[in-house]
């Protein structure tokens, strides 16, 4: 909103009041608090809180800022900015050090938080405690309530920052950009309806729900946290609500990716409580997929999808996948070509079959390098690195991102759009990314049909992969980016704009035509042909 006291300024005042207001702040930025020079960098003067808050128009309420800041901020208010700025400079950092999303974890640790451990004991149904380490000397009390269903026993309390954990085992995400809209909200005074979940774990108060909530809090300076907090609670109880919460019941939005790997880690849970109850030890590995099934007869639906999950979150999140650098996660990013559901929906899905359960033992084979999920992981594993070679690494650009590609070529505002980048886009459409991911399949399955060898098509990545089938699928996926459609722009107003159904795309590569006619390859597609060099 524009302001009448600096439209009043003449240019010295003006001058004045930027050197005033950056004596003020010694000489830093309100946003980024770093230095600013006057002489050589450019500078804006902005409400801290905008006149549409009620803010004034007036001296006091005015600071000076880097022009780059103000103006890529994402909030009007100053305040919410500068916060914001400190948050996503701490994601950047942990992102290119660790390459991994920032969680509650990072924040507290950069907080001086998650230090000691928390000492209480329950008398009377009631649980006591101190915080002595932090020169707290009170001796606290809380009830302890049971709740009547499920018989769980926690407490309501407030909790120093240097007492909490982040609990990795039940909430593995990290901060999405739903934080934001946190701020903004307890910025205003508002309330905050839900409390963080923790739980006592060895010691440690861990969040294991409500983890953006505390991040919101701290980040508006609270040092202490009000907690529901578990006592001895079931943790997979705990897991299976949570994951409930994200999927059937649909209270916590939990992506498929974060679902993947808490079933990956329900399996591994299975697993002990199998090898305890036969009493084996935590490295046998002798029985099956099958038997666990068998076992745990009330809940083998759940241990079918641990399975499959387990294979899926392994590949996806293995630090050898190189395609995982052009997967978006969260599912609201604009730099990524390929959404974490069109991952799931094409490559998961065409690879792994969800129905297959292995009767051979989990560790049959391991030694010689030729047991069967590992096999078929590993393999699925360099498919991935090979499409990521062929389509994305140099060649698409996050920077350019995928927001509008079409609409800027047919605007002529695509002079930083390469061909390489529309490749890589346009081939990361679900709808077609799908579709050609079926040809590729045929490679694999034609090349075991002509050298006679028996395959169970279920099992396709379960058997070993000769070289010249590698050089098979590295030439496929090679010559099927270097077609002309993928990088002609005239089609930014036709066949690639919208989306599409899966069938459009099916048709064109099976006839080289649209369904209503029109020409869009020179022929149809054929995967024999695209093996050559």
């Amino acid at each position: 909103m524009h302001s009448k006291f600096l439209e009043s300024l003449s240019k010295d005042e003006y001058e004045k009041l930027k050197k005033d207001l950056a004596d003020i702040q010694s000489n830093k930025c309100y946003i980024c608090q770093k230095e600013i020079d006057l002489q050589l960098q450019e500078t804006d003067i902005d409400h801290i809180v905008p006149l549409a808050n009620r803010g004034k128009d007036d001296k006091s309420n005015f600071a000076i800022t880097h022009a780059s800041c103000n103006r890529s901020k994402k909030d009007a208010n100053l305040n919410i900015a500068r916060i914001l700025y400190r948050l996503k400079t701490l994601q950047d950092d942990v992102l290119s050090k660790e390459n991994r999303s920032a969680s509650l974890k990072d924040l507290l640790e950069q907080e001086k938080g998650s230090k000691f451990e928390f000492k209480y004991k329950i008398e009377n149904d009631e649980i006591i405690y101190s915080f002595s380490e932090i020169s707290d000397t009170n001796i606290y009390k809380s009830k302890i309530y049971e709740d009547k269903l499920s018989k769980e026993k926690s407490c309501f309390i407030e909790v120093p920052l240097e007492y909490i954990f982040h609990d990795d085992l039940i909430n593995p995400r990290g901060i999405n950009s739903s934080i934001s809209l946190l701020v903004k909200e307890f910025s205003k005074g508002n309330p905050q309806l839900h409390l963080s979940l923790a739980r006592i774990n060895n010691g440690k108060i861990q969040i294991f729900d409500g983890q953006h909530k505390a991040v919101a809090q701290i980040l508006l300076g609270n040092r202490n946290l009000l907690l529901r907090l578990f006592i001895n609670p079931n943790v997979d109880r705990l897991i299976e609500t949570n994951t409930n919460a994200g999927s059937s019941l649909r209270k916590i939005a939990f992506d498929k990716s974060i679902m993947r790997q808490l079933n990956n880690t329900l399996y591994y849970e299975t697993i002990t409580k199998y090898q305890n109850d036969h009493n084996l030890s935590n490295d046998c590995f002798d029985f099956s997929e099958e038997q666990l099934v068998e076992y745990f007869k009330g809940e083998n639906a759940n241990i079918r999808k641990y399975i499959v999950d387990s294979i899926k979150h392994t590949i996806t999140h293995s630090p050898d996948n190189l395609l995982k650098a052009y997967i978006d996660f969260e599912g609201k990013a604009k730099e990524l070509p390929i959404s974490y559901s069109a991952f799931e929906k094409t490559f998961l899905s065409t690879f792994i079959d969800s129905k297959l359960i292995l009767k051979t033992n989990l560790s049959y084979k391991t030694d010689e390098g030729e047991n069967p999920r590992e096999l078929e992981i590993n393999q699925l594993i360099q498919v991935l690195n090979i499409i990521a070679e062929e389509i994305y690494i140099n060649k698409f650009n996050p920077e350019v991102g995928v927001s509008r590609i079409e609409q800027k070529i047919i605007d002529k505002r695509d002079s930083d759009i390469t061909d390489a980048h529309l490749i890589a886009y346009r081939m990361s459409k679900e709808e077609v990314l799908y579709n050609w991911l079926q040809y590729l399949k045929k490679v694999i399955e034609s090349y075991f049909a002509t050298t006679g060898k028996l395959y169970d098509p279920r099992k396709l990545f379960q058997e070993s992969f000769s070289d010249v089938l590698w050089a098979n699928i590295r030439k496929f996926v090679k010559n099927l980016a270097a077609l002309p459609l993928w990088k002609d722009k005239s089609m930014a107003s036709t066949h690639f704009s919208g989306k599409k159904n899966y069938d459009f795309w099916r048709e064109v590569f099976e006839t080289g035509k649209t369904p209503d006619g029109a020409l869009v390859l020179a022929k149809p597609l054929n995967y024999m042909e695209l093996i050559r060099e």
